[in-house]
């Protein structure tokens, strides 16, 4: 029987949100420290988290913001993200169930949206830009954090293919230049960007996901069997860990 994707997106999810909660690599970096740089800039009255994952996002937005909304596909991951605002004492974080690319939300709902490491799990990533537009008001700010594809085709090839074995919910990781169109066409204005590499650690990365094994043995056959080109830019080590290209990109609702 086949599953529809958001249902393999939850299943992947669900049972291991404790796992995204906890996680270092989710729950600190650059980029996190970026974006709350522009929360508390812009201190909006109503902000959006959009796929929330563990919540990471929500609780550094609830410092700054009047009142936070955290979205996700699985009621799993929003379960552990109110315990967790609450253990915290985050009071204005309140979570949805959705999909990106139907929001329960009327247009121009929030003055700040911020989407960070979940738009390559979209089913239509254009419908889900387009959904984020709608529900962000004129002049507000939206910031989109996520990994990106490196470009060239040989690149490219080796990063979908372990993501995919890895998780059988990845849909894609995009480049840059393909990140920047299709703010524009959902009515998005590209302002700044910056990009990271982020180690990401083998055994970290399969087990947040309880790859099963013959997947995981298959990222180790292509990690070995990768041209020199690949293994130079992923910077492929010994045991399978590799440098990640990540982007964070800035855009106004225009």
């Amino acid at each position: 029987m086949t599953r529809p994707h958001d249902a393999i997106v939850e299943d992947q999810f669900g049972p291991r949100a404790a796992a995204y909660v906890q996680s270092a690599v989710h729950a600190a970096g650059e980029d996190l420290d970026a974006l709350e740089a522009v929360l508390r800039e812009l201190r909006p009255a109503r902000a959006l988290d959009l796929g929330a994952g563990g919540g990471h996002v929500a609780y550094r937005m609830a410092l700054h913001a009047g009142a936070v909304v955290a979205v996700d596909l699985s009621a799993e991951m929003l379960a552990a993200v109110t315990a967790t605002a609450k253990a915290r004492g985050l009071a204005n974080i309140e979570t949805r169930a959705a999909p990106a690319e139907r929001l329960p939300f009327e247009d121009a709902a929030f003055d700040l949206l911020a989407c960070r490491f979940s738009a390559h799990h979209w089913r239509d990533w254009e419908a889900g830009l387009a959904e984020a537009r709608r529900v962000l008001a004129t002049g507000g700010a939206a910031i989109f954090i996520d990994a990106i594809s490196p470009g060239s085709a040989a690149l490219d090839t080796h990063l979908q293919a372990i993501e995919l074995l890895r998780d059988a919910s990845h849909v894609r990781d995009y480049d840059a230049g393909q990140w920047r169109s299709a703010l524009i066409r959902a009515g998005f204005q590209p302002r700044a960007s910056r990009t990271w590499r982020l180690r990401m650690d083998f055994p970290t990365w399969i087990a947040r996901m309880r790859t099963p094994d013959l997947n995981r043995d298959a990222i180790r056959a292509l990690q070995r069997a990768a041209s020199a080109e690949v293994r130079e830019h992923f910077a492929i080590e010994a045991d399978g860990s590799f440098m990640l290209d990540t982007l964070m990109i800035e855009a106004g609702a225009t």
